[in-house]
This record gives structure tokens, sequence and C-alpha cells, in this order.
């Protein structure tokens, strides 16, 4: 597939300028487990569906959306696109969502994290990313224990393993920002992928439930091939007596975002700011 340099990267980065208030490289230095130098993330010639994908992505950054209304709900959110890990479906699932939550009143950040094929990169790039924020949550005015994150797809599968493998450091500590705990607060999956490559499709053997697993919303459809993932992961949450709401629908498929015309994509945005409001006790 033809990829291309961000070639009209200057009217990119306008237009999320306009939607969002700030840019926050994750590393100032060396990029821990990445081969490449740092360079702007390219975009796959693919826009199908009115979606555009980035890939090669070697400096991690977060974008920050302020909230849009004069009742800040002290609350951050983390937003994780999905991509298969091979690229990054930014704006349908990245800036289109960080519009949503800060309409509602909360403080979004798009999180661009390494893709494709490194997996570990990326699980470095949200604990950074979650240090990040909890070290600047009173610049953001937000609560230190009010940072959560969502993911969609391959954002589900980081957003699982952020938190479930939060006592473990996946990188090398490189200032005082990496004291800070990488434990989300609260964690939504959205159309979830690969959390069943365990046995038999259980369980991921790498998402390790403790006691202090954070509280989660999981949505998925029946239609979608990776729903087995939801499934299991609630029933492994159930297991450990552990929080999280379930919500599945007949029908939708995969990768829907928030756009209209989808039932399930219509459907999950209602049930989450439900489930937020009742789990991070805000009225």
């Amino acid at each position: 597939m033809k990829l291309f340099l961000l070639g009209f990267l200057f009217s990119f980065s306008q237009m999320m300028s306009s939607q969002s208030t700030e840019r926050i490289y994750l590393w100032p230095d060396a990029v821990p487990n990445e081969e490449e130098a740092k360079h702007a993330p390219k975009q796959v010639d693919n826009t199908s569906g009115n979606v555009i994908r980035i890939t090669d992505v070697t400096n991690p950054e977060l974008l920050v959306y302020e909230p849009k209304t004069a009742n800040n709900l002290g609350t951050g959110i983390i937003v994780c696109p999905g991509g298969g890990y091979a690229i990054l479906a930014i704006d349908k699932e990245g800036y289109e969502v960080a519009e949503w939550l800060a309409e509602l009143g909360y403080t979004a950040f798009v999180l661009s994290y390494r893709v494709p094929n490194n997996e570990k990169g990326a699980l470095n790039d949200i604990q950074r990313a979650i240090r990040i924020v909890r070290a600047n949550s009173e610049k953001y005015h937000i609560g230190r224990e009010k940072i959560g994150v969502i993911g969609f797809s391959a954002g589900g599968n980081l957003c699982a393993r952020a938190s479930t493998n939060y006592t473990k450091n996946s990188y090398d500590k490189i200032d005082e920002i990496d004291n800070e705990s990488p434990k989300p607060d609260f964690s939504m999956l959205i159309y979830p992928a690969y959390l069943d490559l365990g046995e038999n499709k259980s369980i991921s053997p790498e998402l390790n439930l403790n006691i202090d697993t954070p509280p989660f919303f999981i949505f998925g459809t029946i239609d979608d091939r990776h729903g087995n993932s939801a499934l299991v992961m609630t029933k492994a949450l159930r297991d450990h007596k552990k929080s999280v709401e379930l919500h599945m629908l007949p029908n939708g498929g995969h990768g829907y975002g928030l756009r209209k015309g989808n039932l399930a994509a219509e459907t999950w945005p209602v049930m989450a700011q439900k489930w937020m409001q009742r789990t991070i006790n805000i009225n």
C-alpha cells in the first residue's frame, strides 16, 4: 500500500489545532524500543469510509482537548484509536471521540502510540501518557485519581493491557514523571480485539487481573469478528470479582466509532456516559 509523508501536514495540523489546545510529545529524548529516528507519521493512502489512517509513528504524542462546557468534570480520559497495531484510525476513533468527551466536560487526550507492529512500544507509550497526565493533573484541573482510558479495537486491547499490567514498568524510567503511577482509574473498551489469545480463545495470558484492577465498561456486538474479546474479558473480571459493565448488541460489526447510521455507534456513547457518571461519581 502506498504511503506518503504528511505533505499536507500544515493543513492537517491546522485542523487538529483548531480542535485541540496543546500537543505533548511523550519522550523528550530517545524513544524506548524504537529503532527509527523521530519523524512525522505517515498517512496511509487508503481513506475508505472517510477515515484518516496514519502509520509509522516514531514520536508518540498526546493531543489535548479541553472541556467545552463551563462545567469541567475534573476527569481526564486518554483516547486510544484502533487499527490492528498497524495503523491508527486517528480521526474516527481519536479526534472525534475526544471532541465528544470535551463536549461532555471531560479533558480528553488523543494518544498517537507506536505503529506499525510495535506492541511493546505501544505499552511504553500508554504508560508514559498516563504518567504525564497524572503529573500535570493540577494544570488541567483534573483529579489525580480521575484519569481513565478509552480504546477501540486494538486501542481497546492496549487499554486492557495498561489496566492489568500497571505493576510492571515496561520501560526504564527517564525522569521524575516516571515516578507517577501508570494505572488507569477506569477503563472503557469499545469493540476490543486480541483479548482472547489464550488457550481455546480464553483470556490472553498477558492480562494480569488482581484485587486492584480498575472498573471496566465494555461494549461490543455479537456479529463482530472480535466479539469474543469482550466476552472473555468480562468473564475474567467477574471471576476476579471486579467491577465490569458489559453491553452487547446483536448487530453493528466492528470499527464504527461514533458515526451515525449504526445503532451500535449511537448506543455505546449513551451507555458509556451513564456509566462514567456512576463510576466516577459525577452528577
